[in-house]
């Protein structure tokens, strides 16, 4: 698998920091990030966010938490997502 690295949190000290690649095969985000809250995870778990659609996160799931002031390292993300899998 090959990740096309677009950009890391510029506010990084070292250590784990949210970062962002996108696959060149299947031009998927790829995203790390804070691991939520068991709070966060629990009130998304509880909500039905669809009607119909499953409540819970599913066990091979997670949620995480990337920086808003990373909003434009995944607006670039997102560009280069949509160039590599010929959506544009």
């Amino acid at each position: 698998m090959d990740l096309t690295f677009v950009g890391i949190d510029p506010e990084t000290t070292g250590g784990g920091s949210a970062t962002v690649w996108v696959e060149e095969e299947t031009a998927d985000l790829v995203l790390q990030g804070k691991e939520a809250s068991a709070l966060l995870k629990e009130m998304i778990g509880e909500a039905e966010w669809v009607p119909g659609h499953d409540r819970g996160i599913p066990d091979h799931e997670t949620v995480i938490r990337i920086p808003a002031r990373m909003v434009p390292i995944l607006r670039e993300a997102c560009d280069v997502a949509e160039r590599r899998s010929g959506l544009r």
